[in-house]
């Protein structure tokens, strides 16, 4: 993946809701690789393809998927003790 230039002030910064809508996609899609045109299709709704390459930046450097010939894979998982400890919180 390439790196953002961050001299290029007419880059569209995604909000939170489309990031979590495109990990879910992704998440779901776990399995196979998916390739960049068939996960804008799964989505319910467009995205712009700089806001989408975005978006996958971000997942690739905080380790949630990996990118390679065959397309987009999500790798991450949650550690056990998150699970444990957020059993007994209340959902937001």
């Amino acid at each position: 993946m390439k790196a953002i230039n961050k001299s290029n002030n007419s880059a569209r910064y995604p909000n939170l809701n489309t990031v979590l809508m495109v990990e879910e996609i992704l998440e779901k899609n776990r399995d196979v690789p998916i390739k960049f045109s068939e996960l804008r299709t799964k989505l319910p709704k467009q995205i712009m393809h700089q806001t989408l390459k975005l978006i996958l930046l971000y997942l690739w450097k905080s380790g949630k998927i990996i990118y390679g010939p065959k397309g987009i894979q999500w790798i991450y998982s949650e550690p056990k003790h998150l699970k444990e400890m957020m059993k007994g919180s209340l959902e937001v």
